[in-house]
């Protein structure tokens, strides 16, 4: 997948960006810094190109399609350097929803606005996103 998430800071009690895991499919492979969303109870996937979806975190390692392994570890809370998607670009300190692996304004509440942005990002340019799960 592209435009995968870069870490810039790991946040949290611990600096650890508070991982969590989460089930997913054994056959998939998932590149780190991937965003990924909720289809389920503690269920994750990579986010497509769609609609703003509710985040599970990022991806805190790569995980190979071949494996056999079915769960996952993703960070929820950190800074990262994110691309913006949609006109005109995301703003500073507005609040961010995902589309695949971009940022975009968000027009939604909760786990679908995982964070905010840190810096003006504009479209298809990248710049540092809260992120806060």
């Amino acid at each position: 997948m592209a435009n995968e998430w870069v870490k810039v800071e790991l946040l949290g009690p611990n600096r650890d960006g508070e991982p969590r895991s989460f089930n997913c499919a054994s056959a998939t492979a998932i590149s780190k810094g991937t965003v990924l969303t909720l289809t389920d109870e503690r269920i994750a996937i990579a986010n497509l190109n769609s609609s703003q979806a509710a985040v599970a975190g990022v991806a805190a390692a790569d995980k190979s399609g071949t494996d056999f392994s079915d769960s996952i570890s993703c960070w929820t809370q950190g800074i990262f350097i994110a691309t913006a998607s949609g006109a005109p670009g995301v703003a500073i300190g507005a609040a961010v929803g995902v589309w695949g692996n971009k940022v975009v304004t968000a027009t939604t509440a909760g786990a679908k606005t995982p964070g905010y942005a840190l810096s003006a990002i504009a479209l298809d340019t990248t710049g540092q996103v809260r992120l806060n799960l």
